[in-house]
């Protein structure tokens, strides 16, 4: 069958392939931009043309330069959000935040390789920790997604996050672990996924005796003093 006689059949769904295609040419060639002469030095017009596309076609697919440079992180974070909604009621805040984020990872990888490899991903991680202006909107993106995170554990445990600091204070020390391997990660000479997350394990670790208590509402009152 040719493709006329496809597009005869199925307009519709050929149509969106097409447009998902352009779509992801336009981010590899923007990550790949940004992480080799730089984010700042990199224009809308010259990611347009690299892929023969007018200005326009870029700005139908990503509102700006930054949201095409935190598109993968988008598909990550959604994903974490997603699993850690999906896990199990008896895991503890911990538990199920360590859970899911390594659920996510192993998911999302066949996610992303399909649209940039993922040595494209990580080296656009490190561009974004070392740019400023990326930094700095990174930073509001993480505290936005922390307080996402911190709603779904309260909701989890019953808890009510405006009252209750418990949620907001585990979110903020489980991802100030991942902000600091992070940063770490992309000091290092270590290039691959595994690194990455191996690091991210071993300082997790350090998290368990603080934040796998139960914190169910079937806790034991505090004993009264006689």
């Amino acid at each position: 069958m040719t493709d006329g006689q496809r597009a005869a059949q199925h307009p519709t769904g050929l149509r969106e392939l097409k447009k998902r295609r352009t779509r992801d040419a336009l981010l590899r060639v923007a990550l790949d931009l940004f992480t080799t002469r730089g984010y700042e030095e990199t224009t809308v017009d010259e990611i347009a043309e690299a892929v023969d596309v007018s200005q326009r076609t870029f700005f139908r697919y990503f509102a700006s330069k930054e949201e095409a440079a935190f598109t993968i992180q988008d598909m990550v974070e959604s994903q974490v959000l997603a699993e850690l909604r999906q896990r199990p009621p008896a895991e503890s805040p911990f538990e199920a935040m360590h859970h899911a984020v390594l659920a996510a990872w192993n998911r999302i990888n066949e996610a992303i390789e399909a649209v940039v490899p993922v040595e494209l991903h990580l080296r656009t991680y490190r561009m974004i920790e070392s740019t400023p202006s990326l930094l700095a909107a990174h930073l509001r993106r993480a505290t936005e997604l922390e307080e996402q995170l911190a709603r779904v554990i309260a909701e989890r445990e019953g808890l009510d996050v405006e009252t209750d600091p418990r949620p907001r204070v585990a979110v903020a020390a489980f991802c100030g672990v991942i902000r600091v391997t992070g940063r770490l990660w992309g000091q290092g000479r270590e290039t691959g996924l595994d690194g990455l997350l191996d690091l991210t394990e071993s300082y997790l670790d350090q998290l368990v005796p603080a934040l796998a208590g139960d914190w169910s509402v079937r806790e034991h009152p505090p004993a009264t003093k006689t």
